[in-house]
């Protein structure tokens, strides 16, 4: 393989994949690599620049012996007779700094070997994390572990996503549409498969009349802050619509409660780049000219854009912006929201709405989209049911013993 232009980031990386033709299969949840993952949380935690992302310490945290084991639980039966399926060929997205992490995780858990690509951009999140990998590899109770991690960075005019296509078993994907499209192009083997996490839409719903009662509404801002602003909005998971029920007094009380509280939080922990504030007034206009009534309410600065939409729009989800710019609508009740779900929508969270009502929404809605419903301030939790897939099961094989 000619990889003279690929950046092996692990220390072990060139050497393991110099040995992948020697894989053996492996059982999902094995004891090494839980021990593996749980030593990796604490040299993470090692690392004093965790305190400044917290998505770095929420993935060290995820890693801890007592959570994978829960996961185990949950997800995995000991009896089972699932297999690894060999090498797993990773394309993390460019906009989330730890999305290579959580992938890596979920090749190591069933059992594969992993062959990473991690954004070029740098990312401080990306280098504590790879520092820890790297500070575990020269332990020989850890080898067997390490030594299925290859992590690397490449440009795009680099044959390198060829040459890794061509060896994998299955290759994962995270990002827009076009990336996924272009990353097509190179052929897998033929009983290799892809899993592809296509750029997707999500939204929120406020039960007005719920939260207006609630007795620490900040609470409830700081976990949609840490939605959408945290990575400028551009997650796949970050909310770009809030819709409001309840009565039209109390909606407008929550409203202002909401939104001025998020101001005063995004005031103070937030910048904003001057680029990305002429992408909301273009969006905007772009928004007014194709959808007709709409209305720029309240805007005190550039850092948070609300735009009403009056009824619940079909197209709404075209015009996404990212960095605090939400379209809004007051609506009757959550089935209202079924009209506009597609296939592209992925995340809904909720306040004020039990699972009951949840539940009811999911199966008597007829959506076609929205694969996860979680409450304000989990959209970025990460789980092993993602986009509607079982990860765990989609990059193992059952053995069928008759």
């Amino acid at each position: 393989m000619n990889l003279n232009k690929v950046k092996f980031l692990n220390t072990l990386g060139k050497t393991a994949l110099d040995s992948v033709d020697l894989i053996k299969s492996s059982k999902p949840f094995s004891n090494e690599v839980i021990i593996f993952l749980d030593i990796l949380s604490k040299e993470i935690f090692k690392d004093h620049r965790v305190k400044r992302f917290p998505d770095v310490a929420t993935f060290a945290f995820y890693c801890r012996k007592s959570n994978i084991l829960q996961l185990k639980g949950r997800f995995y039966n000991d009896n089972s007779t699932r297999l690894s399926i060999g090498v797993v060929f990773h394309i993390a997205p460019s906009n989330v700094p730890v999305n290579f992490a959580y992938t890596l995780l979920v090749g190591l858990l069933t059992g594969n070997f992993n062959i990473v690509r991690v954004p070029s951009k740098f990312y401080e999140q990306v280098e504590i994390i790879i520092s820890a990998i790297n500070a575990l590899s020269n332990r020989d109770n850890l080898l067997l572990i390490s030594n299925r991690i290859v992590l690397v960075s490449y440009g795009r005019t680099n044959n390198a996503t060829e040459i890794f296509s061509s060896i994998c078993h299955a290759r994962v994907i995270w990002g827009g549409d076009e990336t996924i499209k272009n990353i097509r192009e190179n052929l897998i083997p033929a009983r290799a498969f892809d899993v592809t996490f296509a750029d997707r839409y999500s939204i929120c719903i406020i039960n007005a009349d719920k939260f207006i009662n609630e007795k620490h509404p900040e609470k409830i801002v700081t976990g949609f802050y840490n939605d959408t602003y945290l990575f400028d909005q551009n997650a796949c998971t970050s909310p770009h619509l809030v819709s409001w029920t309840g009565s039209n007094l109390n909606v407008i009380k929550a409203k202002k409660i909401f939104w001025d509280s998020l101001h005063t939080l995004i005031s103070s922990k937030y910048e904003i780049a001057s680029v990305l504030a002429i992408d909301k007034v273009v969006n905007f206009c772009e928004q007014a000219i194709q959808s007709g009534k709409i209305q720029l309410i309240d805007r005190k600065d550039n850092l948070l854009w609300r735009v009403d939409i009056g009824e619940v729009q079909v197209d709404v989800d075209q015009f996404r912006c990212n960095s605090g710019y939400f379209s809004e609508c007051h609506i009757s009740n959550i089935f209202s929201l079924s009209k506009i779900i597609n296939n592209k929508y992925q995340t809904l969270s909720y306040y004020g709405f039990s699972k009951k009502e949840l539940k009811e929404f999911s199966d008597q809605s007829g959506m076609v989209g929205i694969d996860r419903i979680v409450p304000i301030g989990a959209t970025m939790d990460f789980s092993l049911i993602w986009d509607g897939r079982n990860l765990i099961n989609t990059l193992s094989r059952e053995v069928e013993i008759v």
